[in-house]
Order: C-alpha cells, then sequence, then structure tokens
C-alpha cells in the first residue's frame, strides 16, 4: 500500500494498494477487495490480537543502494555519460523523488540543482495548485530556475515519483515542454535501437520483444516498434495493466528454469524471457508513466529519469537537441500529433450527465465525424475485443473510433475526475513536404475533429 496523493491536488489524499508481485491490484482481486469493504456495515473495529500482528520495517539506506544499483542496469550506454556536462533542474514538487533521483544523477556524472521552495516533503503541495508534472504550471519555478541557470532540461516528478515530465532547449535555445506522448516516443525509440547496435535484440530473437502502451498513448510508439519487428501490445488506460502483462511473461517460464526470479540478474532474466516468453523492452502511458525493465511492476519516475538523462547525453552526444530528435523522428514516421481535452462535469447532476454521455457513445455510435466516415470503432463496454497476444480486455467505459483521413478519437470517463475525456490522434504520412507544414496541417485537423466532437456533446446531453 502507498499512502498518497499522487499527482492531485492535496484534497485527494488516499492510497493505491499493490499485489504480491508488485504491481497495482486487477481483478478478480479488485472486486474481492471491494466487496470486502462493501460488506462492512459498522466502522467500529476489534484490534487485532497482539499475536497476529504485523511488523512496521523501515526500510533504510542498504535498501536505497540495492535499488539505484538496479537503476543502473537501465543505462545502456553508460560511456554516453562520461564526462557529459547537461546541466539539469530537477523538482520533487514537494514529494518523494529527490530521495533517489538527485544522488542517481550526480553519480551518472550530471549537474543538478533543486528548486528549494519544492524540496521538502509536504502534502499542502503549497507552491503549485496540482503537483503534477503535466501541468506546465507546476513547473513553472523549475523553468524560472532553468532560465537563470542556463539548464539544458528541467525534469519534474509528481509527489509519489510515478510520473515524470520535461522541459528542454531546443536549437533557438529556448525551453520547450515535451508531452507525455512525446517523451514516450523519444524513450522507446532510443532503446529499442541501441538494444539492436548493442546485439541484445537481433534478427534471430526480436519476435519475442514487445513494447507495451496504452490504446489512447500516440501510434508513433506502434509504427517505430513496428519498423524494428518487435511485437506491440495495447491495454487500457492503468499501470496496473502493464504490470500484469508483465507478471505473465514471468510466469511463462518454465518453473525450472525460472528459479528465484526476483533474485536473478537483468541479463539472466532477459536471456530467460528471450527463450521462453517475452522480453519487454518499454512501456507506457500518454499520461506521463514510463517503465523500462520488469524489476519494477508500476510506471517509475526515477528510472524514467535515467532514461530520459541517457537520451539527453545521446542528443548530446550528436549535436542536437531533443527536439531534433523528435522531427528527425517525424521525418521518417511521419508527423503524429495528440491533443487531449475533457468536458467536466461537476456534482452529482455532473456525474449522472457524464454517465447518460458515454453510454450515448454505444447506444448511438456516430457514423461520420467532422465530413469523415467512420472506417472502425470498437466499443469497450459492450465488445468482447482481444489484444494482440490474444487476451480478453476487460470491460470498460471506452470507444475508440477510427477515421477515414487517418484521424483517431476516443472517449472515456475519468477514474478519479468528474470529467469526460476526450484523446485525439492526427498523422500525415512522411513525404517531402516542410515538416513545418505537414505539422500545421495535422494540428487543424485535430483543432477541427475537437469542434465537431465538443459540439456532437452538447448535441448527445441536449
Amino acid at each position: 500500500m502507498v499512502l498518497t496523493a499522487s499527482h492531485n491536488p492535496s484534497h485527494d489524499n488516499g492510497f493505491k494498494a499493490y499485489f504480491g508481485d508488485g504491481a497495482q491490484i486487477i481483478e478478480p482481486h479488485a472486486g474481492g477487495i471491494i466487496a470486502e469493504v462493501n460488506a462492512l456495515d459498522t466502522d467500529a473495529c476489534e484490534p487485532v490480537p497482539l499475536e497476529q500482528r504485523g511488523e512496521v520495517r523501515v526500510l533504510g539506506d542498504e535498501m536505497d543502494r540495492k535499488y539505484m544499483t538496479k537503476l543502473r542496469t537501465v543505462v545502456l550506454r553508460p560511456e554516453l555519460l562520461e564526462g557529459c556536462a547537461a546541466k539539469v533542474v530537477y523538482t520533487n514538487l514537494h514529494g518523494t523523488g529527490g530521495h533517489i533521483i538527485v544522488p542517481m544523477l550526480r553519480e551518472l556524472g550530471f549537474e543538478v540543482s533543486t528548486v528549494p521552495e519544492q524540496d521538502a516533503p509536504d502534502g499542502r503541495f503549497p507552491t503549485v495548485e496540482s503537483p503534477n508534472p503535466e501541468n506546465a504550471a507546476a513547473l513553472e519555478l523549475a523553468l524560472e530556475r532553468a532560465g537563470s541557470a542556463r539548464a539544458d532540461a528541467v525534469i519534474g516528478t509528481d509527489p509519489d515519483c510515478d510520473r515524470m515530465g520535461v522541459a528542454v532547449r531546443d536549437a533557438a535555445g529556448d525551453m520547450a515542454l515535451l508531452t507525455g506522448n512525446q517523451i514516450g516516443v523519444l524513450l522507446g525509440w532510443y532503446r529499442i535501437k541501441t538494444m539492436f547496435e548493442l546485439g541484445l535484440l537481433t534478427e534471430a530473437n526480436r519476435g519475442r520483444a514487445v513494447l507495451i502502451k496504452t490504446y489512447v498513448t500516440t501510434g508513433l510508439q506502434e509504427a517505430i516498434a513496428r519498423r524494428f519487428g518487435i511485437g506491440v501490445v495495447n491495454t487500457l488506460t492503468g499501470f496496473k495493466y502493464i504490470g500484469s502483462k508483465l507478471r505473465k511473461y514471468e510466469e511463462a517460464i518454465p518453473p525450472d528454469k525460472r528459479g528465484d526470479y526476483r533474485r536473478r540478474s537483468e541479463e539472466e532474466t532477459r536471456a530467460l524471457r528471450l527463450e521462453y516468453s517475452r522480453f519487454f523492452v518499454f512501456g507506457g502511458e500518454e499520461s506521463y508513466g514510463y517503465l523500462a525493465g520488469d524489476f519494477v511492476r508500476d510506471k517509475d519516475g526515477n528510472a524514467s529519469a535515467v532514461m530520459f538523462a541517457e537520451l539527453a547525453a545521446h542528443a548530446m552526444s550528436e549535436g542536437k537537441s531533443i527536439p531534433d530528435l523528435l522531427d528527425d523522428l517525424f521525418r521518417e514516421y511521419g508527423v503524429h500529433l495528440e491533443m487531449g481535452r475533457s468536458l467536466v462535469m461537476e456534482g452529482a447532476d455532473g456525474a449522472a450527465r457524464i454517465r447518460r454521455l458515454v453510454a450515448s457513445y454505444s447506444d448511438d455510435p456516430p457514423e461520420e465525424v467532422d465530413g469523415s466516415p467512420v472506417s472502425m470503432l470498437q466499443d469497450f463496454s459492450r465488445e468482447d475485443i482481444y489484444d494482440e497476444e490474444g487476451d480478453l480486455v476487460p470491460k470498460q467505459g471506452m470507444i475508440l473510433a477510427e477515421l477515414g483521413d487517418a484521424r483517431r478519437f476516443a472517449v472515456r470517463p475519468s477514474g478519479t475526475e468528474p470529467k469526460i475525456k476526450y484523446y485525439l490522434f492526427g498523422r500525415d504520412d512522411p513525404a517531402p513536404r516542410d515538416l513545418e507544414a505537414s505539422k500545421a496541417m495535422v494540428r487543424g485537423g485535430l483543432e477541427a475533429l475537437w469542434e465537431w466532437l465538443e459540439a456532437d456533446a452538447e448535441r448527445r446531453m441536449g
């Protein structure tokens, strides 16, 4: 169990429940726990007998060092970090991330400064409205410090250090915020290509390698993985579904070969997965969560910061900025842009309106959107949908639609906030056209799509 407000305002404090494999709880365990909670008819409780009580163990520096040693295995080309003089401003947004990230990045050779006003853990999050690194406002103090320090990058993690947001200097010297999709694309691309360059992945074993993403994460990750010939698996939103895949891959290794899996080195587990199961190369979701290995079964802001540090060192070794790397990918795979929008409806009446709006997409699915025919529509609340490995996807109130002009969109209610969320995707195939013109065309298509969807939502709600 983890007590946290995560990336939410302080009044949303609560706890996350984990299972024995280190991943967040999924069915059937989640339903079983809720059933036990709902069966309670009083808030009174009898103390557990002394002999049946557990004990609190405080994990100290020794455990931190074991974890940091594991984090070093995330680095694929340690030689890139030798002599790297990059300056990083880091903020933990009043949370836990500075405990590991700051010493880790310094050990790897980076010049790291922090935001003093946000260093100390404080569950009130006094300097931000919401401690979510995907919001530019949460990184405002770090960006100010980066300007005065002429830092190369800003890294911010939410209070429980599972999400990571970044800003980087572009070729003009200005700080540019990256989206969660862009961060995930760059990290996934770098890890895949580097594993092939190092011979960890080959023509012979690439069929067992896999990238895992959510259905509402950019299709550019899938395009890159497919080009390299490795597998892609899409999951529902929520890193618990990625964690469940990692458990599946571990359990697919024959027991006599698996042994004490948790105590094996990364080299040993990689060899086992490549021979008997599937080797997890990278996983992520658009909401700023990333994972590099299966020794952690949830999105990991510490490992994300280490991965990003290596990516920055790679860019410097190529004489490029990180936005330059992203443009290179657009030129090779086509421009892929995304847009996220929400309709907020608070209170009991708002919750009822959200339910009616979500149901309307199932009851009256659109056949044409913004002048383009709907070429494919998946209703995750009513259809039996199977993922790329043949596993049945749990039911969820979400629709995913593809249009004839290559735009896509998904609609789902938020699991934690009074809003319905829209995910919009647009792309342009690689072409000799001007890159900025291609970006403008895709962006314009997304803006028109949102204008249509917003008006359609109003019509659906009467």
